[in-house]
C-alpha cells in the first residue's frame, strides 16, 4: 500500500527508537512513500539486540536466537538478502539441580532421577499440554504456580519451576501469569536460528534500507517531551529542539512515554501507567577452555549470582570470533538491584568463583578477556492482570502512536514479536484515512 497521491507530499513520521520495531515500522513506511525519520536515544541501532565487536565478528550484549516460529524475522531476514548466513541448529539445553548438569530434552524428561517415575511422567504430560494447546486465553486468571502444582504436582514446582520463576521475577514470582508461562512452552522449538555473523547484519542491513527509501536514522537522540499541536500534528522536543511530524510511532516503554507525553487524560494514565519491569544484566566472558558441553544453562541451585549460563561457543563455531570461547551469565534485576551499581571488577570477583561450582576445574586464569553490559525496561513483570493494562496501540493523542514490547503478550520480548508488532503498526498508519491527507489544504 502506498500513502502517497499524484501532488501529496509525503507523510513525514518521526519514529522515537532505533531497537527492532522501530526500524521495522520505519521500513515499511518507507516503503510506502512516507518520509521517516528515526530518533534513536544510543550512539548505535538495535536497541537489546545491539552488539559489539570481538574476535573480529559482532556478538549481542544480551543473548539472542530464534525459534522455528519466529516466521516474522525469518522471513525479512530473507527479503533483506541475508537468507544464507542464517543457520538452524540444536545445542544442548540442561539445568543446574542440587549441583549437577541435566540435559532437558523430551527423552531425558523421563528418566532424570531428581523427580519420582509419576513426577516425571506428570511434568512430561504437562509439557506436552502446554505444547499442543494453541489457545493461551484458557489459562488466563490463573498464576504460573497454581497451575504448575495443580497439573505438574508440588515436587515439580519446587525442584524446576519455583527456582527459576524467583530467580527471573524476584518477589514478583508467585504472581507471573500462565498464559506467560504457557508462551514460553508453546512457542519455543528444540532448533534454534542464528544469524551467523550476529544479527548486527540485520539492524545494519535495515538501517541501510531505510536510508535508501529517502528516510533519516539519527543516533544520540534524547526525547524529552512530546504533545500535540494546533494543526493535528505532533512535537516532539529532541535534545532540546522542536521536530515536528505528521505521524509519531513511539516505541519506547509505557512508562517512559507516560513521563515524556503531554495532555494524555487522568483516565488513560490510571490504568496504563501501570506495571513494573526488571533490567538486563549480562557479563560477557571469552574463555580459553570449554566450561561445559550444554549452549543453555539455567541455574536452578540457591545462591548464584546469575540465573543463565549460556556458552555461545557450544552454539556457533568459535573460528566465528576469531577462536574466542565466548559465555554469557544473564540476569533479569530490579533496576535497584547492587549489581546494576558495582564496578566491573567488583562484578567479576562475585561472578566468577560460581563458576568452579559448575566446573570443579575451572579457575580464574581460563579468562581471557571480559565486559559487563546493562539496560533499563528489558523484562516486563507479566502479572495476573496484566493484560488489563495492555494499551492500544492509538493514544489519546491524534497521529501519535504507541507500540513497545509491553504489548507482545502473552510473549514479553523477542525480536520476531518486536519486529511482526512494528509491520502491524505501520499498516494500520497506512489505512488511516488521514494519512493519506495532502499537509497543505487538508481537511
Amino acid at each position: 500500500m502506498s500513502i502517497q497521491r499524484p501532488g501529496a507530499v509525503p507523510l513525514n513520521v518521526g519514529v522515537l527508537g532505533g531497537g527492532a520495531l522501530g526500524l521495522a515500522v520505519a521500513y515499511r513506511l518507507g516503503q510506502a512513500g512516507a518520509r521517516v525519520t528515526v530518533l534513536e536515544k544510543d550512539a548505535e541501532v538495535g536497541g537489546l539486540a545491539s552488539s559489539f565487536e570481538v574476535g573480529g565478528a559482532h556478538l549481542e550484549k544480551f543473548y539472542h536466537h530464534l525459534f522455528r516460529s519466529d516466521t516474522t524475522i525469518t522471513h525479512l531476514i530473507q527479503e533483506l538478502g541475508l537468507g544464507d548466513k542464517l543457520v538452524w541448529l540444536k545445542p544442548t539445553t540442561a539445568n543446574l539441580i542440587k549441583g549437577k548438569i541435566y540435559k532437558m530434552d523430551p527423552v531425558r524428561m523421563l528418566t532424570h532421577p531428581i523427580l519420582p517415575l509419576a513426577d516425571r511422567l506428570r511434568f512430561f504430560l504437562g509439557m506436552a499440554y502446554l505444547k499442543l494447546d494453541p489457545n493461551y486465553q484458557r489459562f488466563e486468571g490463573q498464576t504460573a504456580e497454581e497451575w504448575i502444582k495443580r497439573w505438574m504436582g508440588q515436587r515439580v514446582y519446587e525442584i524446576v519451576w519455583r527456582p527459576l520463576l524467583e530467580s527471573k521475577f524476584g518477589e514478583h514470582y508467585q504472581k507471573i501469569a500462565m498464559p506467560w508461562l504457557w508462551s514460553r512452552v508453546y512457542c519455543r522449538s528444540l532448533a534454534l536460528g542464528y544469524l551467523r555473523g550476529g544479527f548486527y547484519q540485520l539492524y545494519t542491513r535495515l538501517y541501510e534500507r531505510v536510508c535508501a527509501l529517502g528516510g533519516d536514522v539519527q543516533t544520540s537522540q534524547t526525547v524529552e517531551r512530546i504533545e500535540a499541536m494546533a494543526d493535528g500534528r505532533v512535537r516532539v522536543l529532541v535534545n532540546g529542539q522542536s521536530r515536528e511530524f505528521d505521524r509519531v510511532i513511539c516505541t519506547l516503554p509505557t512508562r517512559l512515554f507516560m513521563k515524556l507525553a503531554v495532555g494524555l487524560p487522568e483516565d488513560y494514565r490510571r490504568r496504563y501507567d501501570w506495571g513494573d519491569y526488571h533490567g538486563a544484566h549480562c557479563v560477557v566472558l571469552s574463555l580459553k577452555r570449554p566450561l561445559t558441553d550444554v549452549y543453555w544453562l539455567s541455574i536452578n541451585d540457591p545462591g548464584f549470582p546469575f540465573l543463565v549460563l549460556v556458552e555461545h561457543a557450544n552454539y556457533v563455531p568459535v573460528s566465528d570470533y576469531g577462536g574466542e570461547r565466548l559465555v554469557y551469565l544473564g540476569n533479569y534485576l530490579p533496576m535497584s538491584d547492587r549489581r546494576f551499581s558495582m564496578s566491573d571488577q567488583e562484578i567479576l570477583d562475585w561472578f566468577l568463583p560460581y563458576l568452579a561450582k559448575i566446573n570443579p576445574a575451572f579457575d580464574r586464569s581460563w579468562v581471557k578477556r571480559s565486559w559487563v553490559f546493562q539496560a533499563p525496561f528489558a523484562q516486563p513483570i507479566v502479572t495476573v492482570d496484566y493484560h488489563e493494562h495492555i494499551p492500544p496501540h492509538e493514544t489519546p493523542i491524534p497521529g501519535l502512536y504507541l507500540a513497545n514490547m509491553f504489548q507482545v503478550y502473552p510473549q514479553d520480548r523477542g525480536q520476531n514479536y518486536s519486529i511482526a508488532m512494528g509491520f502491524r503498526v505501520a499498516e494500520h498508519v497506512l489505512k488511516d484515512p488521514i494519512s493519506f491527507k495532502v499537509k497543505v489544504g487538508q481537511v
